[in-house]
């Protein structure tokens, strides 16, 4: 199994050998096509296709974080900085970051019967569209 730096290096030659961008210019595009493939892995699940598809999503995400991370600081050693990131989340209380939900109340994505409010429309009213 390859660590995140023999992974970025492969997902480096990856992107030589099939002429994507690379340079610093190409890291919002890197970033964004991350999150298009969270999406599609999200669709994926939502869908009910196979878990493989989904999971070859993921991969992709982790493809642009890796190639993105390698342009911002090509000497940044992943795996010293995942051991650092995943210690200081250890010492933190649990379920951490989770405040948000509060206000929430007791919305859930599986429970379409308690949606989110809609945000104020700047449309005048009765124009739909």
């Amino acid at each position: 199994m390859p660590t995140f730096e023999e992974a970025k290096r492969k997902v480096a030659e990856l992107v030589v050998a099939k002429g994507f961008g690379n340079t610093a210019r190409e890291i919002p595009n890197k970033l964004l096509f991350a999150f298009v493939e969270l999406g599609e892995a999200g669709d994926s699940w939502k869908k009910g296709k196979p878990r493989g598809e989904t999971i070859e999503e993921l991969i992709d995400v982790i493809f642009y974080v890796l190639d993105a991370s390698r342009l911002i600081d090509p000497t940044a050693n992943l795996d010293e900085v995942f051991e650092k990131k995943l210690a200081k989340n250890l010492t933190r209380p649990p379920r951490y970051g989770e405040a948000f939900r509060e206000k929430l109340g007791s919305w859930s994505p599986r429970r379409r019967s308690r949606r989110l409010p809609r945000a104020p429309s700047s449309r005048p009213a009765g124009i739909r569209g």
